[in-house]
């Protein structure tokens, strides 16, 4: 009896040494993902045809005294850097949580529609509202009057797509690979919509419409991330306190209802929390495609599918994705490329490897 007790408590100090190998490996991944972020916003902010050494930079963002070079570093270098960390957070643990409570790869706000819907709110606020939106004389320098107007129809259409989404979860209690099936058919709906209003527009409202879809960080104000922030704050707090079901979730709808997880509600509460924070980033950005199914599927691939460590992770990676995106489009070419058209070549790619992964593992 005292050596089988001996094995036993040997055994559980393995488990016990491999659960903190387990935790540790994890953690090192969160910081190493948050230091290299850091990083690359110090280097960012160190960009541009104004050189300021990394001293300079420092001090102006703690001391913002009204010169040309703080106003350099504050309005147009941190402002984009800091739209960069709040859309690729944002959109990093909408994917995150719509994968989870789906139990699909290929879920994501991009796939789901809301991207679409959004635009197609935007683009007939251009073109209908306020009996004349577009000011401008060419279609090269169009400009929206009415920016605000603009915003209200892009968020209000990718609510419109939740509640449509949702109606359907509730009419025909499908399953959650339908769901996906639904919103990509949304999407395309959406689409053809935004399609037919190009198609009637002039010169001028259409480059509008055109510009205002690539996802761009230029567009947001510090009144704009003020908002953004504060959804995305008050968002993932909820959504790490939810993370004990998301991994019940991920085992199964039947496991997750044995520890008590109440399926429906927090399948409809995810998704449409979800669907707010991608609104709430798109109606200010653009569209802004792929992040929310690369970043959580690059967390992973190196770490594991427990959701305690893959939001942090899919946030901090989501941010790291699309300033590098942000990077790439601004000082890669000869000329600015909007982030939304690096972040869809990157994201398209990603999509095909998903698919082709699945497909094998069947």
């Amino acid at each position: 009896m005292m050596v089988e007790r001996i094995q036993t408590d040997e055994e559980v100090n393995e488990t016990r040494q491999g659960y903190l190998r387990y935790s540790r490996r994890k953690k090192l991944f969160i910081l190493g993902s948050l230091a290299a972020l850091i990083l690359l916003s110090l280097f960012t902010l160190s960009l541009g045809d104004t050189k300021l050494t990394y001293g300079e930079i420092l001090r102006y963002l703690f001391d913002r005294d009204g010169s040309w070079y703080s106003t350099v570093v504050w309005d147009l270098r941190f402002r984009m850097v800091v739209a960069a960390l709040f859309a690729g957070a944002a959109l990093g643990i909408a994917g995150s949580v719509m994968q989870s409570i789906l139990r699909n790869p290929l879920a994501s706000p991009f796939t789901l529609g809301l991207s679409n819907a959004s635009a197609f709110g935007a683009s007939l606020a251009i073109l209908f509202m306020n009996g004349g939106t577009i000011v401008g004389q060419t279609a090269a320098y169009a400009n929206v009057s009415s920016p605000l107007l603009v915003t209200f129809m892009a968020f209000a259409f990718a609510m419109v797509a939740t509640a449509i989404m949702l109606l359907l979860v509730k009419i025909t209690e499908c399953t959650p690979e339908t769901i996906v099936l639904a919103g990509l058919a949304i999407s395309s709906i959406f689409s053809a919509g935004l399609a037919f209003l190009q198609y009637i527009a002039d010169d001028v409202a259409l480059s509008a419409i055109v510009f205002w879809q690539f996802g761009s960080l230029s567009k947001v104000s510090w009144e704009n991330l003020y908002i953004v922030g504060f959804v995305l704050l008050l968002v993932s707090i909820y959504f790490i306190y939810k993370r004990w079901d998301y991994n019940a979730l991920e085992s199964g709808e039947d496991v997750a209802r044995g520890v008590g997880v109440h399926v429906r509600n927090t399948r409809i509460a995810g998704l449409v929390l979800s669907a707010v924070l991608t609104a709430t980033v798109v109606s200010f950005m653009g569209v802004i495609g792929f992040i929310g199914l690369v970043g959580p599927h690059i967390v992973k691939r190196l770490i594991g599918n427990d959701n305690r460590y893959v939001l942090l992770g899919s946030m901090i990676i989501g941010a790291l994705v699309l300033l590098l995106a942000y990077i790439v489009g601004s000082f890669a070419f000869y000329t600015v490329i909007p982030v939304g058209i690096i972040t869809s070549a990157i994201g398209g790619p990603m999509f095909i490897i998903i698919l082709l992964r699945g497909r094998r593992k069947r």
